[in-house]
């Protein structure tokens, strides 16, 4: 076979006579994610993982562990690992470490892999990244869950050299997000996840603003299956679900897909769906009852004062472990603040290994925000997690070198870029958290027209 196939939460499996490339293999079952809050709603078939075990090459798009699993990734010694370019070089460092085989992709240039593959990868400045893999002259376009930030254009003028195009991309209601928010008086927040019913209107307007004519649901397959986070099922997004508002000029194919690309018939991986299993948090080692030590409070403290935007933004961080309260004084604007509640050895793993983000989109922690309207708010998700973890960049000196880099891959686009987005903050905090309203719908297509 010369062709594609999509499998698990973010697979895509590309062939020339043989297994080729496998992008971000998490292969569920035993191999939980988040600190054992998400596992993948199905079983891979095991003539599949074969073949992802057997792919000469193996890419990992970002840190998340839903793409770069750390129980999954043990079985990919034997393999030659593909990485972004991603500044900071986390994810290199770690893996030729511990003994993997790593090549670093260059930033947007084509990189040959056999005969009739061949992948042009792309990084963003929140340390994911893009992958458009052409086989024998069909164009996968893996987005994954990066979006187009930096390089619309530059993907748009890709995908008019191509007759068949495909889609790839984070879509859903918006349950792989943080979404386990709590206001001061302790009532929970309804998230956007229970008012956007239509993700294949979503997914269709992403298509069109780059010119791509089919669209593969894709990254996407998650459950959640701790006693904790089980609450937050009702915003998970059914398979069904991807054709809801779904535009009839596209082409839509159902999820793991499989693509000849040399006869162009379309087939699809029967998959089994995997049992909900509720598991407590002790399962995972936690216990909501522990207290943190003095040791963990000062970690804690020096993990979020290093970060210079985030200690210059906001006054406190308070960690509710154990039903006792823990603030980190930082020096920002008076009475702005974020309080979590949390078990303490998966905030002590986050710290320890910087890998906070992950406990966010685990969401069995609760986040209530003082004074703020989002994580979001002045990037301070982008300041811990993404700049600060996984791009080693915490003080203003290194931010800005960090950027600069950034800045020079994208080149002049960035400029056209940056008002595309600011023009969608604006949008967003007009028309507040109503993903229902008529001005956000046609606000939204506008935004992917004009993008």
């Amino acid at each position: 076979m010369i062709g594609a196939k999509t499998i698990g939460n973010a697979t895509l499996l590309a062939y020339d006579n043989q297994s080729i490339l496998a992008t971000d293999p998490w292969m569920g079952e035993e191999d939980e994610a988040y600190f054992g809050s998400w596992n993948l709603k199905h079983r891979i078939p095991e003539e599949i993982k074969n073949d992802i075990y057997s792919a000469h090459y193996i890419w990992f798009s970002h840190g998340h562990p839903d793409h770069l699993n750390p129980n999954s990734i043990g079985r990919f010694k034997s393999n030659k690992i593909l990485l972004p370019d991603h500044v900071g070089s986390r994810i290199k460092d770690g893996l030729n470490e511990n003994g993997f085989n790593v090549e670093i992709i260059p930033d947007r240039k084509w990189f040959v892999l056999s005969d009739n593959v061949k992948v042009f990868c792309i990084t963003t400045v929140i340390q994911d990244s893009i992958l458009l893999v052409d086989i024998k002259g069909h164009l996968f376009v893996n987005l994954n869950d990066s979006g187009t930030r930096g390089c619309t254009q530059l993907i748009r003028r890709m995908v008019k050299n191509y007759r068949y195009t495909y889609l790839l991309q984070l879509s859903g209601y918006g349950d792989a997000d943080m979404i386990n928010f709590y206001d001061d008086k302790g009532q929970f927040i309804e998230p956007p996840a229970a008012h956007n019913k239509s993700p294949g209107n979503g997914l269709s307007l992403s298509a069109k603003s780059l010119g791509v004519g089919n669209v593969i649901p894709f990254s996407s397959f998650h459950m959640f299956q701790r006693e904790d986070s089980v609450w937050a099922a009702k915003y998970n997004t059914p398979i069904d679900a991807y054709t809801q508002g779904f535009h009839g000029d596209l082409n839509f194919i159902q999820p793991f897909a499989i693509i000849d690309c040399v006869s162009g018939e379309i087939d699809h991986t029967p998959v089994e769906d995997m049992p909900l299993v509720i598991l407590p948090p002790e399962s995972f080692g936690d216990s909501w009852s522990d207290e943190l030590n003095k040791d963990d409070v000062k970690l804690i403290q020096d993990y979020f004062r290093r970060k210079e935007r985030v200690n210059n933004f906001i006054s406190f961080i308070n960690f509710r472990v154990g039903g006792r309260d823990n603030c980190i004084r930082l020096h920002g604007e008076k009475n702005k603040g974020i309080t979590f509640e949390v078990p303490r050895s998966s905030l002590m793993k986050s710290i320890k290994y910087e890998i906070f983000d992950d406990l966010l989109i685990a969401n069995f922690m609760k986040t209530t925000l003082h004074n703020m309207s989002s994580l979001y708010e002045k990037d301070f998700n982008f300041y811990v997690t993404k700049y600060g973890d996984n791009g080693r960049a915490e003080s203003i000196q290194e931010l800005e070198e960090y950027f600069k880099i950034y800045n020079q891959r994208i080149g002049i686009e960035r400029f056209y870029e940056k008002f595309t987005d600011n023009s969608a903050d604006i949008a967003r905090k007009f028309l507040g958290r109503n993903r229902d309203a008529t001005f956000f719908s046609v606000a939204k297509k506008i935004y992917y027209f004009i993008k």
